[in-house]
């Protein structure tokens, strides 16, 4: 186990979490599950999503997610985030803004090209900003518009 995992604290949708998360992202499994009774529904497991290592509990009403804290998706191009976007749409998820998705579970995540990260490391300011101010006006990121806002700066 590493170090340090997050651990997420569900209602009662685990499993079905466990499911769509596994399904969806390369690189991820079941890891161990502890269930209430023989065959009552999963309790806690610990789980991996696209390499990450997760824990995760049923732990009631009590708990829930905010955007406080939310899952980046580093994309490799437009095609990628387009793929986990409509994924997660498919399964219920609503889009909210700047590439922020939150999934039928409550978890917000960030589906991100890897180009949006390249062009606000440039040195230049004005670029930076047109990038930053085009991302501001979408829900999906469009890597194409972003690129247009960094050339047209």
């Amino acid at each position: 186990m590493n170090k340090v995992t997050p651990f997420l604290m569900f209602n009662d949708q685990l499993e079905a979490a466990i499911e769509f998360y596994t399904a969806t992202f390369p690189h991820s499994e079941v890891r161990n599950v502890a269930r209430t009774g023989k065959d009552g529904p999963i309790s806690s497991a610990e789980f991996v999503v696209g390499g990450q290592l997760f824990m995760g509990y049923n732990g009631g009403p009590y708990f829930s997610f905010s955007e406080g804290v939310s899952l980046y998706v580093n994309c490799a191009d437009q095609d990628e985030v387009d793929e986990y976007w409509d994924k997660l749409v498919k399964a219920g998820a609503k889009p909210t803004q700047c590439g922020w998705i939150k999934d039928p579970f409550g978890l917000s995540w960030q589906i991100v090209p890897r180009r949006f990260t390249e062009l606000i490391r440039d040195r230049d300011p004005r670029k930076v900003k047109a990038v930053m101010e085009a991302m501001m006006t979408m829900v999906k990121l469009d890597v194409a518009e972003l690129q247009k806002a960094y050339d047209d700066a």
